[in-house]
């Protein structure tokens, strides 16, 4: 019973990350692949909005929705000069198949180490796995995170990040 209570509390201690960048601040700097082998840094999007999306695993349910909902409004999310990047644990090879398949137009990340989602703590470690959690992050042509997105409905999230992105380029 004490084993089980221990287990109990050390999953409970690991299940909720609270991510440590805040709005106002410049997010961590990273560099990653994406499904193609390309490498990718923050400092690449300098100049530009952008959007970084964590999820847990390519191919669920959530994860599925999620990328499908950026995929149909991309066109429209690119004309007010928002780039995305999807990061997960998963590897080069179930990113490409995962892209291909839904036929994504932007980069999936690999993070096998866990670092970056570490880095924005968003690291879920549950002993005997770990997942980075849905969450997102809304960057300014100036580097600094203007939106932090600490609980993802998968469903409207895409719309949401358009609707801030116009209100915070002055539009309607």
């Amino acid at each position: 019973m004490l084993r089980l209570l221990i287990l109990m509390g050390l999953l409970i201690l690991n299940l909720s990350v609270y991510a440590t960048v805040i709005e106002g601040s410049v997010p961590p700097d990273f560099h990653l692949t994406d499904q193609f082998g390309s490498s990718h840094q923050l400092k690449d999007y300098h100049g530009t909005w952008l959007l970084i999306y964590f999820y847990p695993k390519d191919g669920t349910k959530g994860c599925t929705l999620e990328a499908e909902r950026f995929r149909d409004l991309y066109p429209v999310l690119q004309s007010h000069h928002l780039n995305i990047i999807g990061i997960s644990e998963d590897s080069t090879e179930a990113h490409a198949h995962f892209a291909h398949a839904l036929q994504l137009p932007f980069p999936i990340l690999v993070d096998s180490t866990g670092q970056v989602a570490r880095h924005y703590g968003v690291l879920n470690n549950l002993i005997i796995t770990r997942f980075a959690s849905r969450q997102s992050f809304l960057i300014n042509p100036a580097g600094i995170l203007v939106r932090h997105y600490a609980h993802v409905d998968p469903a409207t999230h895409a719309t949401q990040v358009l609707h801030d992105v116009v209100r915070l380029q002055g539009g309607h």
